[in-house]
This record gives C-alpha cells, sequence and structure tokens, in this order.
C-alpha cells in the first residue's frame, strides 16, 4: 500500500463536494503552501493553484495522505479539466502532490484571482 500527501484548497476539503472522494485517506491537518502561488477562482465553482517566479502568496488547505488507487480512481476522475496534478511546495518545505491550474486555462473566461481573498472557503464566504 503506497501512500503520497495530497494538498487540497478547493472542494475536496473538508465539507466540499468532493470531499468524499477522501473518505478513505488520513486527514493530516491544516496547512499552507510556500508564498510561491497565485490563487484563482474558475467561474466561482472551483479553485485552481499556480506557481509564479514572484508575487506568490500563501494558499491555505488541507493536507491528507492517501492511497494511489484512491487518488486515481475517486479523486482524480472527478477533477475539472482546468487543473491537473502536480507537485507543490508547502509553507515548512515539504513537498505535496496537489492540483494546480493548467497554464492553458489562466486566461479562460471567468478566471478571477482570489490570492489576496484568505483562501477558498474564505472566498465564497465573501461572495454570498
Amino acid at each position: 500500500m503506497a501512500l503520497v500527501t495530497m494538498f487540497v484548497n478547493g472542494q475536496a476539503m473538508s465539507g466540499g463536494t468532493l470531499n468524499d472522494a477522501l473518505d478513505n485517506a488520513r486527514f493530516l491537518g491544516r496547512v499552507t503552501t510556500a508564498p510561491r502561488y497565485r490563487f484563482y477562482s474558475v467561474r466561482d465553482e472551483f479553485p485552481g493553484l499556480h506557481p509564479v517566479a514572484e508575487g506568490g502568496a500563501a494558499i491555505p488547505g488541507e493536507l491528507y495522505e492517501v492511497e494511489y488507487d484512491v487518488l486515481r480512481e475517486e479523486l482524480l476522475p472527478r477533477e475539472p479539466a482546468e487543473l491537473e496534478l502536480g507537485v507543490i511546495e508547502l509553507a515548512d518545505g515539504s513537498g505535496s502532490l496537489s492540483m494546480r491550474m493548467r497554464e492553458t486555462a489562466l486566461g479562460a473566461p471567468d478566471v478571477t484571482d482570489i490570492s489576496d481573498r484568505g483562501g477558498w472557503l474564505a472566498y465564497l464566504e465573501g461572495t454570498r
């Protein structure tokens, strides 16, 4: 049983519509990324994390320990086409798998930079 860490920052977080895909994963806690990312809302449906060389922010989320088959069969098939699996840096310097915004999706309509809004849940609360 091979395990990996998975950082989630949107609908897969606790209470989100994709969190049930992580029912068989172990919640490791709330964490933030290193300040190397911009954070986007896509149609106010889901967020996307994208690495930048400068002007980045630390993005809050949750960290899970996940088996490869859970990742492959439960979570990844439900992720939007605008996102892709990648490796990110967390605030403590460690790495983790995470969904990241595809470069080609950054210029799409209804993509809004929400890096300064305190994360996905805070952004959603502010839009209601």
